[in-house]
């Protein structure tokens, strides 16, 4: 079976619990996937650190994962000739998607976005922003035109969640399947 390489960016939208979890939950698909790399944005940091508690950076970094600074292109997944399967945005701002939308690849996140897209890899955006503007429609049309695939951060309720972790998670699954692995979750039976 073959394991995956996927890179997680998280930038400065609200909704760093989706990132939190995807990070965990991926760290525990070990026997489906066998490297994590992720990049924060400097705003991605921040809101982070904000919503999750000062704490919660350091706590990443304990994960067995690889964390790289947006600002380095030396990075594997910066080239098309790195093996890395997927890249998941959560959450994905509507800043970091109009940059991704217009190939402006100015940091290690977008460059590696511009990848994914070249290369006809899996690339999800865990977009979080509402209501949505004409621009922001417009560059996800762009984007998805381009091979990407837009996951707005909606969660289902069809499970009953019973918290928001649980809820979360509904999104965070969703996510993980679009890119091609395989999760335990809800499913709709009809």
């Amino acid at each position: 079976m073959h394991k995956m390489k996927i890179v997680v960016a998280i930038t400065g939208a609200s909704g760093a619990l989706y990132a939190k979890l995807l990070l965990e939950k991926l760290c525990a698909l070990r026997e489906q996937v066998c490297e994590v790399a992720v990049v924060f944005s400097d705003s991605g940091r921040e809101v982070y650190a904000y919503e999750l508690g000062e704490n919660a950076l350091k706590e990443a970094e304990k994960l067995p994962l690889k964390i790289y600074d947006n600002r380095s292109f030396f990075a594997p997944f910066a080239s098309g000739s790195s093996d890395f399967d997927a890249m998941i945005v959560a959450p994905c701002s509507m800043g970091t998607l109009a940059r991704i939308a217009a190939g402006a690849a100015d940091t290690l996140i977008c460059r590696a976005a511009d990848v994914m897209l070249k290369e006809r890899r899996k690339l999800i955006l865990l977009a979080r922003e509402a209501p949505y503007n004409l621009i922001h429609l417009r560059n996800m049309l762009t984007v998805t035109e381009s091979g990407g695939i837009i996951c707005p951060a909606s969660p289902s309720f069809y499970s009953k969640p019973a918290g928001v972790e649980e809820l979360v998670m509904t999104v965070v699954n969703r996510a993980l399947s679009l890119a091609g692995v395989k999760v335990e979750g809800y499913k709709w039976q009809g």
